[in-house]
């Protein structure tokens, strides 16, 4: 045993190699270090255990360390081809970016920008007024103001307006939605005291009305994946507002996935629009950035002028601050709705839109290039919390294999990893939510598999 561990090259041999050289030209020497380190760590605790291995050569070893500095600097977070089906998945990063989102996320990230400078004055500027002008335009508000996300959104606007006041909602509006967002906490968050009105699934008017002494707004909050039917009763938000502004109560609404465009014309269930909202009388609607709107994450805040102003200059505006990447992606997103190009540059509207005929054809030319499967109808989904229980039709590749479940791991373990479902105990592969431009590396991660079809 002595004999093996005194045979184990030392880290300085190593580091006189063209091999260990190469590494740290392309990782650094300090990682590369610590990886050499680990690794004869690692061969003399085995050589202790198995006395009769012997000392892996210096090749062996700097392979090893190779592998386990890639293994470090490998990023967690990674593009994926998403063929679920599914346009708006939350777990795979709900909406890709038009291109020209991301070319003006870029530009202003290799550049410096006017993020908070006034190029008219040449003084300090505000970050708050980007993207506004466009809002504007778009909706026919007085003022707007993006932040980080919409749950911060909602929670900024309760704290500026409401705080230590209350504020009524109805029963059925009282959700949780996914990573354990909930409403009511969320208010209780922002200092408001809620006042629940209704039943679960009965609201009407009256019950609004009976609460409005005391309080000093209304808010109405998205369902998000969570849907009623059956014997159920919620007044028609116009009427709400109409009501709420005769007593002086502000009415709010959180319109969570925030459509500009009618779903229903596509052969899908109607979602709420953010137009519908204000033409209702809403005095402020939020809304997320990444979901139906189709750009990057962030909260948008849209009405009254005097109400905006009173929430942009709210302490807590400064700590959930859109960055100058996520204005830039938005503003670039929302000129795709003023430019009416939307259906045509953003993904998740090309892909809701895409005719069945489309879909079908493309699923029936990975079945040719392929030389395997079957192209079958089935069934599309928005997600991202938009439009729960409904589906629309699509086409989906499916494959025999082997086994199923193993058949998804070896797809995720591809280079991009490629994230399917299952059905009738087949892998189904749906075209609508893979981009055109990723259809060359699927087919190819495919054609590298096909020894697990049957």
């Amino acid at each position: 045993m002595m004999s093996n561990l005194q045979a184990i090259p030392s880290v300085d041999h190593l580091l006189q190699t063209q091999k260990a050289a190469d590494l740290i030209a392309e990782y650094g020497r300090p990682l590369t270090l610590n990886a050499l380190r680990l690794v004869l760590d690692g061969v003399r605790t085995r050589l202790k255990t198995d006395t009769q291995s012997n000392a892996p050569g210096n090749d062996l070893i700097l392979a090893e360390a190779e592998s386990q500095v890639m293994a470090w600097v490998k990023p967690t977070l990674q593009p994926v081809i998403n063929a679920t089906g599914v346009i708006l998945h939350t777990n795979l990063g709900r909406a890709p970016l038009s291109k020209a989102a991301v070319a003006a996320m870029t530009d202003v990230a290799l550049n410096y920008s006017n993020l908070e400078f006034d190029l008219s004055s040449g003084k300090r500027g505000s970050r708050l007024l980007h993207a506004e002008s466009v809002l504007q335009k778009l909706l026919d508000v007085e003022a707007a103001l993006v932040v980080n996300n919409n749950a911060s959104a909602v929670l900024l606007v309760l704290s500026a307006l409401a705080s230590k006041k209350r504020v009524i909602i109805a029963r059925s509006q009282l959700v949780e939605i996914g990573g354990g967002f909930r409403v009511p906490d969320v208010m209780k968050q922002s200092g408001a005291r809620l006042v629940e009105v209704g039943t679960t699934n009965k609201v009407r008017l009256s019950d609004y009305e009976a609460e409005f002494p005391g309080s000093v707004l209304v808010m109405r909050a998205h369902r998000s994946n969570f849907k009623m039917i059956g014997f159920t009763e919620e007044p028609e938000l116009k009427d709400i507002a109409a009501a709420a502004h005769e007593a002086g109560v502000v009415v709010v609404d959180d319109l969570g996935s925030g459509s500009l465009l009618d779903t229903s014309k596509y052969g899908i269930a109607h979602e709420p629009t953010v137009q519908e909202s204000l033409a209702a009388g809403v005095d402020v609607v939020c809304f997320s950035g990444d979901k139906l709107l189709g750009g990057p994450q962030a909260g948008l805040i849209v009405g009254r002028a005097g109400l905006i102003d009173k929430i942009r200059k709210h302490p807590l505006a400064r700590a959930v601050r859109s960055d100058k990447t996520s204005l830039a992606g938005i503003t670039a997103t929302l000129l795709h709705y003023l430019k009416d190009e939307a259906e045509g540059e953003i993904p998740i509207w090309r892909m809701i839109s895409l005719p069945l005929e489309e879909v079908e054809s493309r699923a029936r030319k990975w079945a040719e290039e392929l030389g395997a499967g079957s192209v079958v109808a089935s069934e599309a989904t928005v997600g991202g919390g938009s439009l729960p229980g409904e589906t629309f039709p699509s086409h989906v590749l499916e494959l025999s294999v082997k086994s199923p479940d193993k058949y998804l791991k070896k797809l995720r373990e591809q280079n991009p990893p490629v994230i399917a479902r299952t059905g009738n105990d087949k892998v189904l592969l749906d075209p609508r939510t893979v981009l055109p431009e990723q259809d060359p590396s699927l087919l190819s991660i495919l054609h590298s598999l096909s020894s697990e079809l049957k």
